[in-house]
């Protein structure tokens, strides 16, 4: 980090104006998205969530207007799980620029069998990974449009422990639910590491950041209402899990710093501070699996092939 950033710490609490500027949240109806989206709208953003399910997204969208007065915040319908929808969306739009994206949306599945998109990709991969990766690639002029367009992909702790198989990426062979889940958001991740070298290869003036909330659980969450509610026995019995962990309005906070600070920088990777599981957003070291340069080059092939995409994914 910056001098600069260091002589003024950044302050979850306090956070700085973001009026002008537009940021689009996939998933941002619930969990993390949602606080992420509550959190931006109240720096003065307009905020786009992108939702499959209009009757959330406007659940969601009341909650924040309950909390935010003169919030600015609007539904982009939105299915990552069908890849020939995704330029429909975007169009729908109606923005000359995007200042910020934010892949957020994601699929956990926790048992089997094994689910298919619309497309025929394995549900987790072809959600969480396909759909973001071909997404990018219609919001690129719109990010490139911008004075400092950010691409901000959601990683999470579970990718640390995962590896690739590139030979599987569907996983045809060994489909194992929560290991499934965690190659998808290394997919993800590696991605956004590799988006950011080709963004500075072609000299774009977007930058792509990676951000995590560490452990974010829904009983240490703050009740939203209308979107969540957490009870007083829920939160009672997951008092001591709060020494390591935290709730989802907390584990919103490096993905909302990876949109707003200017001392963010292309190629971070954002978390908590205490071991990379709760407290205040730092920047921290990227894994080497997850930025293996003759992984994520086979990798983003792969992926221009299942999603049939340009090689830029439209950024010039």
């Amino acid at each position: 980090m910056s001098s600069a950033s260091q002589n003024r710490p950044w302050d979850v609490h306090r956070l700085p104006s973001a009026e002008g500027r537009t940021v689009l949240i996939t998933g941002g109806n619930a969990g993390i998205g949602y606080f992420a989206a509550e959190q931006l709208a109240a720096t003065g953003a307009v905020v786009v969530l992108g939702s499959r399910d209009r009757a959330k997204a406007d659940a969601a969208m009341a909650s924040i207007r309950s909390r935010v007065p003169g919030a600015r915040v609007r539904h982009l319908a939105l299915d990552l799980a069908d890849l020939s929808s995704l330029k429909t969306s975007v169009d729908g739009l109606g923005l000359d620029h995007l200042d910020a994206v934010v892949h957020n949306a994601g699929v956990a599945l926790d048992d089997p069998p094994r689910r298919e998109t619309r497309d025929g990709h394995e549900l987790m991969f072809g959600t969480n990974h396909l759909g973001h990766f071909a997404l990018t690639q219609w919001l690129a002029p719109l990010l490139s449009a911008a004075p400092a367009g950010r691409v901000v992909t959601v990683g999470s702790f579970a990718a640390r422990s995962e590896r690739l198989d590139l030979d599987d990426l569907q996983s045809t062979r060994d489909y194992r639910p929560k290991r499934t889940y965690g190659r998808s958001k290394l997919a993800q991740m590696s991605f956004g590491f590799a988006l950011d070298r080709h963004l500075r290869a072609l000299g774009s003036s977007v930058l792509s950041v990676v951000a995590h909330p560490g452990g974010a659980l829904d009983s240490l969450t703050p009740s939203r209402p209308r979107v969540h509610v957490t009870t007083p026995g829920e939160r009672l019995r997951a008092l001591p899990a709060a020494l390591l962990v935290q709730g989802k309005d907390a584990g919103a906070w490096p993905l909302v710093r990876a949109v707003l600070d200017p001392d963010v920088r292309g190629g971070q990777l954002w978390g908590p501070r205490a071991f990379g599981l709760r407290g205040v957003p730092r920047s921290e070291p990227v894994p080497a699996h997850m930025a293996d340069p003759a992984v994520a080059t086979r990798l983003w092939t792969l992926s221009r092939e299942l999603t049939d995409t340009d090689a830029h994914l439209g950024f010039r």
